[in-house]
Order: C-alpha cells, then sequence, then structure tokens
C-alpha cells in the first residue's frame, strides 16, 4: 500500500479507527482539456492562416479563440509528440528522432524517460479522466506487438483508454488499430463507407461521454492525434469529387495566392516577402502534362484528407457543446511540423518509394490517376505544393528553417478568455514544449517533483497563459516570456534569440565543419530571406555559440548528419523478432505489426507452412504482407499454390501447375534475392518444387502494414475478394532470413542473366 495509515488498529473493528486517505478532486472551474493534433499540415494549409483548403471546424476553433502566429515545433512526429506531452525538448526525454530507433545514446532511446511524465501521468493522479485516441507513435516500435512489452504504450503513461495505431503512419482504410492494450481488427471494411479519421472521433466522443455521464465531477484530458494529413492521402470519394479541378491553376499561382491571404488577414506580419522557391521545386509551367496532372491529383487528395478531418473535428465539437461542456473545454489544436518533403519532386503513388529511395515511374502514372486518395493508392504530394502549404517560408519537415518548424496553432477556452480577444491573433514566439506549462497553469498546477516513484527532470517549457490576455495582442507592450530555443533534426540545427534566428541546412553527409550558417533578424524577416551572415558576423557567432550552449545543456549531442547512418546502426535487441532469422507461429494469431515481422522485403527467405486442407480441399491466404499498392502474398486458390508479388502494382505471379491435395500438406516458398535487385522464388509442395521463376524488382521496405497469417483484409492480389481467409486450418509456420546475395555472387549472376540484366 503507498498511503500509510493513520488510524488505529486493534483487535476488534469496535476497539479500532478507520482511516481513509484523501481523494483528489480538481476545483470547479479547471477546464476540461482537448488537444487535436494533426501531422504534416502546414503552417498555411489550415482556412483560417490564409490556406487554399476548406477548413470551416478549424476556423471555428480560431474564432472562439486565438491563432499563434509565431508557434514552433521540432520539425519531426516522434520528437513533437514527446515535446508535447512532457513540456520537456525531445533530446532531453530520449526522443531525438522517430520511435522506430535506439541508436544507443540517451537523446534517442525510442521511448520517454521515466524522468519526463507526461501530461496524463500528472493529471491522472489528480482525478482526470485521460484519454489517447488516434497515433500513438512514442514506444519502441519492436514492443509494438502483441507481445509487448507494454511498457510505453499509451495506458503505462497515464491514459485511462487508448484507440489508435503505434506506427507513424496507418492506411486510412485498413488500419493497424489497438484498443488499450491489444491490437483489434478494424470494426468495418472500406466498401461499407470505413474510415480511420471517422472511427477515431467516434471512439473520442463515446470516451467523454461515459465520462461525463459516470463521473461529471472529474474533468478529462483528451489527446487526439489524427493520423491525417501523412501519408497516405485518402478519402471518401465524396471529399475527392469536391476538389477535382480545384488546384489546376498550379502551385506558383497558389503560393502568391496564399501569401496575399495571409497577409490580408494579419497572419504574417506587414510586408513579410515570399522566399524563393526551395531547390528542386520547378515553376509550373515547365511541367509535363503528365506531371501537372499528376500534381493536382495529389494535391487533391491532400486537401479532401484534410477537409474531411476538419469534417470530423466538427463532429466533436457539436459533441461536446451537445454535452453542455463545450465552453469548460480548453481546446489546442496544433501540427506536429510543417509540410512532408517525403513525396520528392514528382510526388509519389505510393510513398513507400521514398523509404526504398525510388522515384516514381511516371509511365504508370496515366493509368493510375483515378486510383489517387481511394484505398488503391498510397499517395503523398510533390514538393511545390508542400512549398505552399509552408507559405511563405522555406524547405520541409526534417528541415530547421521556418518551413519545417512553423506551424499553427490555435488555443480556444470560451470561459476562460474574455469576448474581446476571441478571433484574434498573437505573434509572441513559442515552442510545442511550452503547452505543458500553459495547461498546468491554466489547470492551477505544478509540475510533480516525483511521478511513480522516479525523480521528474525540470519542465523547460514556459506558459504562454500569458498571451489569453487583451494586453498581449500587442506584442511591443507584451513581448514574449521565452528567451530562446533551440532546434536540431539530422543535422539541421538552429537558435532563436530575442527575435534573431541562426540556421544551418546540413546535406545528408556533410560534417559539421562543413556546415553553413544563416543569419536572420525574425522580427523584421518573417520568412527568412534576408540572410545577415556575412553583414553581422559576430551577431552569428554569438548566436552559434548560444546554440551549442543549449545543445549542452539539453543532451542534443552527439549530432547526427547523416538521417540513417546512426539511426539503423542500431544492434539487434535480444528478445524481439529482428534479432533473429528463425520465426515459428502457431496461428490463429493477429496482424504481427510491421516492425515485429520477418524483413521479407530486404532478406532472402524460406517459407514452410503445415496445414490441413480438409476433405473438401479449403483454398485462402496462408501469408500477407501490405496491401494493394505493395506488398507479397501466399495463397491456395482453385487448390493451386499461388504466389503473387507486388511491386508497386506491377504483379509477378507464380502459380503450381497441378492442384494441391486435399488434407494435410507442407507448402513452402523460397525466395533468394540479389542485394538491389531481382530475386529467384520457388514454389513447393513438400520437397518438390511445382513452381519457379524470376522476380524483376524487390522493394526493401515493402510496406508500413504488417503480416497476416491465414487472412489478408487489405488485399495484396487482384484476384481473390478479400479478405479471402484460409477456410482450413493452419498448423505453424516456419519462416528463415538470411542476408541478401552479394551482386557478384554465383547466384545471383545466373538470376540477373535470366532475366537479361545482366
Amino acid at each position: 500500500m503507498t498511503d500509510t495509515f493513520q488510524g488505529k488498529i486493534a483487535r476488534t473493528v469496535e476497539e479500532s479507527e478507520p482511516w481513509w486517505p484523501d481523494v483528489e478532486v480538481p476545483p470547479e472551474g479547471t477546464p476540461n482539456v482537448v488537444m487535436i493534433l494533426l501531422d504534416d499540415t502546414g503552417f498555411a494549409h489550415l482556412g483560417c492562416f490564409g490556406g487554399p483548403i476548406d477548413t470551416p471546424n478549424f476556423d471555428r476553433l480560431s474564432e472562439r479563440g486565438l491563432r499563434y502566429s509565431n508557434f514552433h515545433t521540432t520539425a519531426l512526429c516522434s520528437p513533437t509528440r514527446a515535446c508535447l506531452l512532457t513540456g520537456r525538448n525531445h533530446h532531453s526525454v530520449g526522443m531525438r528522432a522517430l520511435s522506430n530507433f535506439d541508436t544507443g545514446f540517451p537523446n534517442m532511446r525510442g521511448r520517454i524517460a521515466p524522468s519526463a511524465a507526461t501530461l496524463a501521468e500528472m493529471l491522472q493522479p489528480r482525478g482526470w479522466s485521460t484519454f489517447c485516441v488516434g497515433k500513438w507513435h512514442l514506444a519502441p516500435m519492436r514492443e509494438a506487438s502483441a507481445a509487448g512489452p507494454f511498457t510505453d504504450w499509451p495506458l503505462q503513461r497515464g491514459f485511462d483508454r487508448f484507440y489508435g495505431f503505434m506506427q507513424g503512419e496507418t492506411d486510412q482504410f485498413h488500419p493497424e488499430l489497438y484498443v488499450d492494450n491489444h491490437l483489434i481488427e478494424a470494426p468495418a471494411d472500406p466498401d461499407d463507407g470505413y474510415h480511420v479519421s471517422e472511427d477515431l472521433v467516434d471512439q473520442a466522443v463515446t470516451m467523454v461521454r461515459n465520462s461525463k455521464s459516470l463521473v461529471p465531477e472529474k474533468p478529462f484530458y483528451l489527446y487526439l492525434p489524427f493520423g491525417a494529413t501523412h501519408a497516405p492521402h485518402q478519402a471518401p470519394d465524396e471529399y475527392l469529387a469536391k476538389y477535382r479541378g480545384h488546384f489546376d491553376e498550379g502551385w506558383d499561382v497558389w503560393r502568391e495566392r496564399v501569401h496575399e491571404r495571409q497577409l490580408e488577414m494579419g497572419v504574417i506580419p506587414p510586408g513579410t516577402e515570399l522566399a524563393p522557391r526551395n531547390p528542386g521545386v520547378r515553376p509550373w509551367i515547365e511541367l509535363s502534362e503528365t506531371e501537372r496532372a499528376f500534381a493536382c491529383r495529389l494535391q487533391e487528395a491532400f486537401a479532401a484528407f484534410l477537409d474531411h478531418t476538419d469534417a470530423q473535428v466538427g463532429r466533436l465539437l457539436d459533441a461536446l457543446e451537445a454535452m453542455g461542456v463545450g465552453d469548460d473545454t480548453l481546446v489546442l489544436a496544433l501540427s506536429d511540423n510543417g509540410a512532408s518533403q517525403e513525396g520528392h519532386e514528382t510526388g509519389l503513388l505510393d510513398e513507400f518509394r521514398h523509404f526504398n529511395g525510388l522515384r516514381e515511374n511516371m509511365d504508370q502514372v496515366p493509368d493510375r490517376l483515378v486510383d489517387i486518395g481511394t484505398r488503391r493508392s498510397f499517395t503523398n504530394y510533390p514538393w511545390g505544393w508542400a512549398q505552399v502549404g509552408n507559405t511563405p517560408g522555406k524547405r520541409y519537415k526534417q528541415n530547421t528553417h521556418g518551413g519545417g518548424v512553423r506551424d499553427p496553432l490555435i488555443v480556444s477556452w470560451p470561459n476562460g478568455t474574455h469576448p474581446s480577444v476571441r478571433g484574434g491573433l498573437r505573434n509572441q514566439f513559442h515552442h510545442v514544449i511550452d503547452l505543458v506549462p500553459t495547461v498546468l497553469e491554466l489547470c492551477g498546477y505544478q509540475a510533480p517533483d516525483s511521478v511513480k516513484g522516479v525523480d521528474q527532470q525540470p519542465v523547460e517549457g514556459v506558459s504562454l497563459a500569458y498571451t489569453l490576455s487583451a494586453e498581449a495582442a500587442d506584442t511591443a507592450a507584451v513581448p514574449t516570456r521565452k528567451d530562446r530555443q533551440y532546434f536540431e533534426m539530422f543535422g539541421h540545427r538552429g537558435i532563436w534569440a530575442d527575435g534573431w534566428k541562426a540556421v544551418t541546412y546540413q546535406p545528408p553527409g556533410t560534417e559539421l565543419d562543413e556546415d553553413a550558417w544563416e543569419l536572420y533578424h525574425l522580427d523584421e524577416d518573417f520568412s527568412e530571406c534576408h540572410d545577415l551572415a556575412e553583414s553581422m558576423p559576430e551577431k552569428l557567432a554569438e548566436m552559434v555559440q548560444l546554440f551549442w550552449e543549449e545543445a549542452g545543456r539539453y543532451g542534443v549531442l552527439p549530432i547526427e548528419t547523416s538521417p540513417g547512418r546512426a539511426l539503423f546502426a542500431g544492434r539487434p535487441i535480444p528478445g524481439t523478432p529482428r534479432s533473429r532469422d528463425h520465426f515459428v507461429y502457431h496461428p490463429p494469431l493477429q496482424r504481427i505489426p510491421a516492425d515485429s515481422t520477418p524483413a521479407m522485403g530486404s532478406r532472402s527467405w524460406r517459407f514452410r507452412a503445415w496445414i490441413d486442407r480438409g476433405l473438401d480441399g479449403a483454398d485462402g491466404v496462408l501469408l500477407a504482407q501490405g496491401t494493394v499498392n505493395n506488398g507479397l502474398v501466399i495463397y491456395i486458390q482453385d487448390g493451386h499454390l499461388v504466389y503473387d508479388h507486388n511491386y508497386f502494382t506491377s504483379h509477378t505471379v507464380l502459380r503450381s501447375e497441378a492442384p494441391l491435395p486435399a488434407e494435410k500438406v507442407l507448402v513452402g516458398v523460397d525466395q533468394r534475392r540479389v542485394k538491389r535487385g531481382p530475386a529467384a522464388t520457388r514454389l513447393w509442395l513438400a520437397d518438390e518444387i511445382v513452381a519457379e521463376g524470376a522476380i524483376p524488382e524487390v522493394a526493401a521496405m515493402i510496406s508500413s502494414v504488417g503480416m497476416d497469417i491465414g487472412t489478408n483484409p487489405t488485399g495484396v492480389a487482384e484476384n481473390y475478394r478479400r479478405p479471402f481467409t484460409f477456410g482450413g486450418t493452419i498448423h505453424r509456420v516456419e519462416i528463415d532470413t538470411e542476408r541478401a546475395l552479394s551482386a557478384h555472387h554465383e547466384l545471383a549472376l545466373e538470376i540477373r542473366t535470366a532475366l537479361g540484366t545482366q
């Protein structure tokens, strides 16, 4: 027992004195708190920030609250989420980059340090109901399977309930869903109108409704991190139709238009210039007809996705008002970083081309325009449209220039703000670490010194609660209370202090000593157009020195200048899937998340399944990974063993010539792949080869959607009706993996020769 008993214990109840520990109930007037987090949504995407997309419900929030035009994040999702939930810098808590990685250094463990409690861990013991609904991405992905461990899942970090997904992204129509500490199947099919954003809000409303109906004395804290607008950009058909043709004028026209709107609305300071095109962004007029059509469809899908998400935010706000708690709720709506550059110059039909280092095959584009935004695509838009979303700034997500780190923030609390401030703008500089101290101040709390027996590191943010006053509209009279803020992501660095910013773009693979620092007076140059580094070398040196001081203070070192080098250099963790090459599965099993599956893309592999087809000879899927856009599947159809290798919708299909016998059989597939090259594949019945052939191209990274055994709800292949669940019994599955063949290996040369690729 944690409470020391303060009564009296004697032989009998009559001789004893009972005692009950105090139960903390937040005082009347304490607001509910809702954090709405968008993903990869730029500074200029929302309508209330001058954006080109209809967002009436975010606009509605801004009309009831305040917009912050000088708000900043870390430039990447997991780090920003760690800051948002803890009030500390991302390096300080062990989340320098994505939670998929552990580099062996304290600043990158893939989990939030126990010494940095989340806001939920601070509020839950004080009598709050705490809910997380949406994207988590704050636990090591190797620990996100049904086997756990669950140490860093939402329920273990202060949330009473969780509904959502653990990975950095998910297919919006076929999500990998979790409830509390276990995986579940999606409650409906996209053919029935399912979309995960709608599901998330349904669940959030249910949690809040239960809480306010059963324990109305308790305020609630709802953390609602949508998958939107991270790729894949997918939306219901009616939203896709709404934007058809809307962006045909191209990104140059739209960027100028958004810039003008921002000036008219006062979202950016008067006289703010439009930053030059980012490197690699061509003038719209120079694009081919195919490139323009492709780019427009991709931007339409993004717009439809954001518009649809806004509608779900509206449903949540309506539900809160119907419950009578809308005015009593503090809502903070923001994005985790700027618009994404991961769609490259042309955009992508499947964003996993980016993760495989591949450009889009433009020859396929004309035939697939109709798929964009539907379950049959996994798209991301091109750099040109991303820069529109970051207007008026330069660069993107991952970078420490304005396009990566300046993001929209809306704060709405009708009962906590005077009507005179509603709909206003605030220009004080602030950062995502400042939101936890803001909530604590507005709720009347101090950050705890100890949580769950662990001494806590100091909260590093500065509350922006002072900006809710009417006087704060005048930044000259009420300047920011923040004195400095550093930035670092993949070697890109920045430091802000007293209206000045020094920043450097670090090309991958270059050394820190080769960097070129830039200097901007942000108070006069909001869009970082006028580099003063040469004319003010002393000021620049002062700022750079300040960066290194902050880097030492907050655990930024060591700095990684090549994004993949240190992230992928981590040692295999014993007891985790990627630490071994032999896998044995005992179906039935839930889906195995991608980071817990055998590496069937990057390695050669051997699959064996001991199955019983029954007297009638059952058909169905034995194993599948990925989606209709990219993946692989092994199945039995009409009695024949089939292997379909789906390389970005280019299918190589091997099929046994004769049907398999009924009842108990042993079937197998071997795939020997060449490193960065093709593969030779064989299908087996026991020890007999029943089909063989070559796979021309193999993706090393298959999909963010994991592996299913005995079913395929995502539909990797085209010639069966998903989920095509196996009608017999799968007794055991074994998979063995090994390193891919060297390009000079004898078998590798044979494979290339067979394909005519010598």
